[in-house]
């Protein structure tokens, strides 16, 4: 330890005196050459003595090497130097997008509809069951493309999908969605019977699609629609056991398109557009996550027990019964 505090205070001392070394000695040797110009016996001296004369090329060759290899050292240092900073700015550029990872998992994700729909359709191609429980409106934003992904998947034997689809019960008088009567809501039979045709057919594109994928050797699809007397403002999706996708309804007052009368009315209808933003949630995103996943997955059993089976529609009489 000492010997190299040594060496390293006698290398810093060279470093310090190298300069200064340097300048005097090729100082001397101009003064030596100019005094030869105009005294003629030192100058006879020095043309006569050439070992003097190499010795000082010599000399001046060597303080050449050394003023190169400090560049070199300084170019090298200054190399190290950079490649140090942008290996720090590499790590902290990690860092910072682990943050953001983290702070991204802590809020939500936020994912388009057709995002959802694409999350879905690769965990239905990449394993062999595959649960989607869905508490919504009518189902027709996704039925009929759900159906399509369902009749588009490999053949395979193994797979097993179950869909549960939990929606307001039409059949009974509700006020949203309903309409708007003396600026207050009130329930609207005709607009019900709208919203529960749709639900119908939700319904029926899944019966196509386990019909389609049993005769072509796609898998089991195990589907149920359940009626529960409720507003639906939460559109909700879990996706197997680990996964939650959610977001609000947004009420809207439209026009009644049901309405014969002469007087305008207004319904009170829910909407989601597939331009609006969904919240994902995954159970591994961290506590907060795991909660909001297990939360949203029991509010949604709770209601499945609650709720009763879609009655299928009542035939409408032929003429002359």
């Amino acid at each position: 330890m000492a010997e190299r505090t040594l060496r390293s205070r006698v290398a810093a001392g060279w470093a310090r005196a190298e300069g200064t070394v340097s300048k005097t000695v090729l100082l001397a040797v101009f003064g030596l050459n100019v005094v030869a110009q105009f005294v003629r016996p030192v100058g006879d001296a020095l043309q006569d003595n050439v070992y003097v004369g190499g010795a000082l090329l010599s000399l001046v060759g060597f303080l050449l090497y050394a003023e190169v290899q400090r560049l070199n050292a300084a170019h090298e240092t200054q190399r190290e130097v950079t490649e140090h900073l942008r290996d720090g700015i590499r790590v902290l550029g990690e860092r910072i997008a682990e943050l953001g990872s983290a702070q991204r998992a802590a809020s939500g994700a936020h994912i388009t509809r057709e995002q959802l729909l694409a999350e879905i359709k690769r965990e239905l191609e990449g394993k062999d069951e595959v649960k989607l429980y869905v508490m919504g409106f009518t189902g027709e934003n996704t039925a009929f493309r759900l159906k399509k992904a369902l009749e588009e998947l490999p053949a395979s034997t193994r797979r097993v999908v179950t869909v549960r689809y939990l929606v307001p019960d039409l059949d009974r008088q509700i006020e949203l969605p309903g309409r708007v009567l003396d600026g207050k809501a009130a329930d609207a039979p005709a607009f019900r019977a709208v919203l529960k045709r749709k639900v119908v057919n939700s319904r029926n594109h899944l019966q196509d699609a386990k019909i389609t994928m049993a005769a072509d050797g796609l898998g089991r699809l195990e589907f149920e629609v359940r009626v529960l007397h409720m507003s639906p403002v939460l559109n909700l999706y879990l996706i197997n056991d680990d996964r939650l996708v959610e977001a609000p309804y947004a009420a809207k007052k439209t026009a009644d398109r049901q309405n014969r009368t002469t007087v305008p009315r207004k319904v009170l209808d829910l909407v989601m557009d597939d331009r609006r933003l969904l919240t994902r949630w995954h159970s591994d995103d961290g506590q907060r996550a795991a909660d909001t996943v297990s939360d949203r997955r029991e509010l949604f059993h709770t209601l499945w027990e609650l709720a009763r089976p879609l009655p299928d529609p009542v035939p409408a009489p032929h003429a002359g019964d």
